[in-house]
């Protein structure tokens, strides 16, 4: 046993380049482990920084110098930040309020709904069964009061840490844009020069990275913006609020579909009391989004993007947002796509075959 795994030490290891290869591989994750909390806003500008490179790289091939395309782009970015800040997150507040405060209401009207299903249907569930599902959501929703309460107790540590990220992150953007060059100049100076294999990886996971980031991106302002557009248009309740969750559902492939389109019918359904044709509209325009989204946006946006296996996927995103939460989640796709470049670059042992007798 110890002979066969020496063996397979020697002839996966022996080589230099996979050897730095593995050493860069077990720093990163261990940096991230045991500072990721303290580094976050370096990471998370880290990210804004790779949304905003692709379109300043666009301007400069156009002929435009770098640092009148960084300096256009991050005027643009700032506008949009406060757009979000002064718009969106107040009217997101308030549609959030008045949901938990219209939670009693509906609570009611779904107990109503339940009791009326043992008359209908005695066959297929009884009273005792609709009394214990209520009971289980009364719980529920007072255990989300209690949770939303220590939650503004806490919103002032939250309020000062958002302040400071609103201060750090947009001058560390900035400086990932302007000294692009300069950073990755100085890094690469504590890198072998000479590992072919490092930089193979490398190159596919930055394109690799850059492209998904990008287009989930722009993925979640197409969604957001169609759907806020359409419960507008069709005067769902609590629009905003709604099309903000299914925009970031975009994040979590399949699951995040599944999960947020039980919230977006259940308060159509509440809104007009039942299988109406408001509902029947509300229900049929949000899953032709959903299907234009998986069908035609996402093959548009992610080209680029290696294919990954719907298994893969989901076990990734088991895996990372397990280990990181929101950051895990949002990024277990690139991940899954580093690990799989590693895979496709480590040099295999070739079979060498006997010459024919």
């Amino acid at each position: 046993m110890r002979t066969a795994v020496s063996e397979w030490f020697r002839k996966n290891f022996a080589d230099p380049d996979i050897v730095m290869l593995t050493l860069a591989i077990i720093a990163g994750i261990m940096v991230i482990v045991l500072f990721g909390h303290l580094i976050m806003p370096v990471l998370a500008s880290i990210v804004i920084a790779y949304l905003l490179e692709g379109v300043v790289s666009a301007l400069v091939r156009k002929g435009m110098p770098r640092f009148p395309a960084v300096l256009l782009v991050f005027t643009g970015f700032l506008v949009f930040v406060a757009a979000v800040v002064l718009w969106v997150l107040p009217l997101f507040s308030r549609q959030l309020t008045q949901l938990v405060q219209q939670l009693p209401n509906i609570l009611a009207k779904a107990q109503a709904a339940l009791l009326a299903l043992p008359e209908q249907y005695p066959e297929l569930i009884s009273t005792q069964q609709v009394q214990d599902i209520t009971n289980i959501i009364s719980q529920e929703i007072a255990g989300l009061g209690q949770h939303i309460l220590s939650f503004s107790i806490s919103s002032v540590v939250g309020l000062i840490t958002l302040s400071v990220y609103l201060v750090l992150m947009p001058l560390l953007v900035f400086f990932f844009l302007k000294d692009k060059v300069l950073i990755v100049d100085w890094v690469s100076r504590f890198l072998p020069s000479d590992n072919p294999l490092s930089h193979r990886v490398w190159r596919d996971v930055d394109r690799q990275i850059a492209n998904y980031v990008r287009g989930k991106f722009v993925e979640i302002i197409i969604v957001f913006a169609a759907c806020f557009v359409a419960f507008s248009v069709l005067e769902l309740e609590y629009g905003l609020l709604l099309a903000v969750l299914v925009g970031l559902s975009v994040i979590i492939p399949y699951v995040g579909a599944a999960v947020v389109t039980l919230p977006v019918l259940a308060i159509a359904w509440f809104q007009w009391g039942g299988w109406s044709n408001d509902f029947l509209w509300v229900a049929g325009v949000y899953f032709i989004i959903q299907a234009l989204d998986g069908n035609v946006l996402v093959p548009l946006l992610f080209s680029e993007v290696v294919n990954l296996h719907p298994v893969a996927i989901i076990v990734a995103i088991l895996i990372f947002g397990g280990v990181w939460g929101f950051w895990g989640v949002f990024f277990a796709i690139p991940l899954a796509t580093l690990v799989q470049s590693i895979l496709s670059a480590w040099p295999r042992r070739r079979v060498v075959q006997a010459p024919p007798d």
